[in-house]
């Protein structure tokens, strides 16, 4: 009896274990698929970026390397006495105006400066944006605004600098309307440019899968038209600073470009560089900041995959 008891259990246990060792094993099979996919891809994707780093690492050496190399040139050439320092102040003597004019005269221009450049440029841009949805929605509105925002980046800004004096004073106001003004159009035309390039089939699968139009545009399109958009930014952040001290220059209470005109008057050609100088540095770290937003916000594999269209 004992033994049939044994017996007839015995095909009931491995009736049960038997449903559940192949669930469990369907289970591992059908994920393996999906893990190798995901290995593969980011094997694929390793060597990308081990090259971009690779990339990035020799153009920060080969650039500061060549930098070094001219400043040394310079001092070399200007201390030789083979220039003037009135035609070319050597770096030394750049340092030095620094030290004297910083707190004086360099700092409360700068910040004057950087504002009217931040200020405008942060107005600029959400109106930039606008302006090249509107030109790529509206057939009629590119039609009757493209010519318009055309014409206005044609205008040289010494002729419309005076208008702007007569209209705004001599005001820090009116050097923030040049600055937004001036960076519109590239935000705007980069914009509409992206938005253009799209591919269509982003908008057929978001259409199918129930999403609206304005859904659509402002969650899918603008999403992978983002580099073109944030390229177009760049190309703005490059003259934000030079048009407001060029502003300055024409008409202003302070600021760098009325201590550029002041120490043209005055020849103080170090001064004329220090002041240079402070320009070229604020607009690197206005495109270095741009570059680590769109970074930090959009990384790279996402722009990937957004691209590849998997």
């Amino acid at each position: 009896m004992t033994k049939k008891t044994t017996t007839a259990s015995t095909p009931t246990t491995d009736n049960a274990v038997t449903p559940a060792r192949t669930k469990a094993t369907t289970a591992v099979v059908s994920t393996q698929p999906a893990t190798q996919t995901a290995t593969r891809r980011a094997a694929a994707r390793d060597p990308k970026q081990a090259e971009r780093a690779t990339d990035r690492q020799f153009r920060w050496i080969v650039g500061t390397v060549t930098i070094i190399v001219l400043l040394v040139v310079w001092q070399v050439v200007v201390s030789s006495g083979n220039l003037s320092p009135r035609v070319i102040s050597s770096p030394s003597m750049i340092v030095e105006a620094f030290e004297e004019d910083w707190s004086q005269i360099l700092a409360p221009a700068t910040a004057i400066t950087a504002m009217e450049g931040v200020v405008g440029f942060i107005a600029a841009v959400p109106i930039g944006i606008l302006f090249g949805v509107m030109l790529s929605v509206s057939r009629l509105f590119s039609a009757a605004l493209y010519p318009l925002l055309a014409i206005a980046q044609m205008l040289p800004l010494i002729t419309v600098a005076p208008l702007f004096i007569i209209w705004f004073g001599f005001e820090p106001f009116g050097k923030i309307v040049m600055v937004a003004v001036f960076s519109v159009f590239p935000i705007a035309v980069q914009t509409y440019r992206g938005l253009q390039a799209v591919p269509s089939y982003y908008t057929d699968v978001a259409l199918t899968c129930g999403a609206g139009r304005v859904y659509t545009l402002f969650h899918v399109k603008l999403r992978v038209a983002v580099g073109q958009i944030f390229g177009g930014m760049k190309i703005a952040a490059v003259y934000v600073f030079a048009t407001a001290a060029t502003a300055e220059y024409l008409g202003a209470r302070n600021g760098l470009g009325i201590v550029l005109q002041s120490a043209f008057n005055s020849f103080e050609t170090p001064l004329i560089f220090a002041a240079t100088t402070l320009i070229v540095v604020m607009t690197g770290l206005l495109w270095w900041l741009l570059s680590a937003i769109e970074k930090i916000w959009f990384p790279d594999d996402a722009v990937e995959l957004s691209v590849d269209g998997r």
